[in-house]
């Protein structure tokens, strides 16, 4: 059985490189790795990650083996993109990451976590958002068996590069 615990200050250098590391075993080999290391150094360093987990306004949740090391996480919080248009942005939050290591996918963490996720964003709105790569057709089905909705393009910027993820949207 997977424990989800809350993340504390003491799992920011961590979770910051199971982070990178979750994020460049899935994606590591679409970009240069200059654009790569430019991204990774800004998207979940240890002090952001500190700053979210004191801040009420998001939430961390990690899945733990029986070894209490990081197997997973997802991280709920306020909407940070523009949405296309026409898309409400009131009573609204945003899954913003859910990563697994490779040796959990498939074991029930990734649904877990959703529950989980799910629960949190429907204490505090009726819209919850995400944004998916295009090319990620497995975390897709799982985001449309629970619901969700594509609603329009992200661009996704990774350093220099840009990649087209999807908007998905599920009303709560």
């Amino acid at each position: 059985m997977t424990a989800l615990t809350a993340a504390t200050l003491a799992d920011a250098d961590v979770l910051s490189g199971f982070a990178n590391a979750a994020f460049t075993a899935t994606f590591g080999h679409i970009y240069d790795p200059a654009d790569l290391a430019l991204f990774l150094s800004t998207w979940n360093p240890p002090d952001k990650l500190r700053a979210q987990i004191e801040n009420p306004d998001w939430a961390i949740r990690l899945a733990r083996d029986a070894a209490g090391n990081i197997i997973g996480y997802a991280k709920m919080g306020p909407l940070d993109f523009e949405l296309p248009p026409g898309q409400p942005t009131d009573d609204a939050v945003e899954l913003h990451q859910i990563y697994l290591a490779d040796a959990a996918k498939g074991t029930g963490v990734a649904t877990a976590l959703m529950d989980w996720g799910i629960g949190w964003a429907r204490e505090r709105a009726s819209i919850l958002y995400l944004s998916v790569f295009t090319e990620n057709a497995r975390a897709q089905a799982l985001y449309r068996r629970y619901g969700f909705y594509d609603v329009g393009r992200n661009a996704f910027r990774v350093g220099n590069h840009i990649d087209e993820d999807r908007f998905f949207r599920l009303d709560l």
